[in-house]
């Protein structure tokens, strides 16, 4: 499974973002499997900013972003964008396939919540609703279970992803420079150790539009728990190519799964 993980500088409008990403794309090598989007890739992380950058199924918006998968041959993992539906907003990963059809939807279970230390607080229920179905999608490249950020701080979700066969968990995120530094990299090789599969995460960029601090870091860990690779802040692309046969190799060699008891 070869993948792109575009570790894209979001700007304040949805539509700059979605003409910035088609610039991207244009640029890919054309040997991708999959490419994978940042959360909240299309607007500022800031509850203020997603009602008006909100996606709804088959707007323009939608539309253009299967056109991206369609018109380059590559499937989609869409990273997450504010999904309204009758009237209610989600934070929702759209997966695409190469001929920009839809083939999965997940809505973040586990909506960020913080109390910073200098006592400020922030918290996405405030605006947007959770979703509560667990999602896996099979491609002809291995199949991919879906989380958004905060979701992998709880193991059980991880859990029940591989259990359903995953092979890799990609999880669009936006660790800031507060919980980054702490969290970002040791969430990533704790699950991956947990589940012997592939971890994947995408995060937008640090120099992203508003007052939200990105961390970045966009990186892939293999089923030892060992990073395979990293971006650092700034915008860039990761490509990376995961060897899906290491799974069953591991997993042999140290028998955590095997033994693992299903919650």
């Amino acid at each position: 499974m070869k993948l792109a993980l575009v570790q894209s500088a979001v700007r304040e409008q949805a539509e700059d973002n979605l003409h910035h990403l088609t610039r991207i794309f244009d640029l890919l090598p054309q040997d991708i499997d999959v490419v994978v989007l940042p959360e909240m890739f299309i607007t500022p992380y800031e509850n203020r900013y997603f009602n008006q950058n909100s996606v709804t199924i088959n707007d323009d918006r939608y539309q253009a972003i299967a056109q991206l998968a369609k018109d380059h041959d590559m499937y989609l993992v869409a990273g997450s964008v504010p999904e309204k539906t009758d009237g209610t907003l989600y934070n929702t990963t759209f997966v695409f396939n190469n001929k920009g059809e839809e083939i999965a939807k997940y809505r973040k279970m586990h909506l960020f919540s913080i109390t910073y230390p200098d006592g400020t607080t922030y918290n996405e229920a405030d605006v947007l609703s959770a979703g509560d179905n667990i999602v896996t999608v099979d491609t002809p490249f291995g199949k991919i279970g879906l989380m958004i950020c905060f979701d992998i701080r709880f193991p059980y979700l991880a859990q029940k992803l591989q259990e359903a066969g995953s092979d890799v968990i990609i999880v669009p995120g936006a660790f800031n420079q507060f919980t980054g530094p702490l969290h970002w990299h040791t969430t990533f090789r704790a699950r991956a150790i947990d589940n012997q599969l592939f971890m994947v995460g995408c995060s937008p960029a640090k120099e992203s539009f508003g007052d939200y601090e990105v961390y970045g870091h966009t990186l892939a860990v293999n089923p030892l728990g060992e990073i395979i690779d990293e971006c650092m802040e700034y915008e860039d692309v990761l490509i990376v190519e995961l060897d899906l046969e290491e799974i069953k190799d591991i997993r042999d060699k140290l028998p955590i799964v095997k033994n693992q008891k299903s919650l």
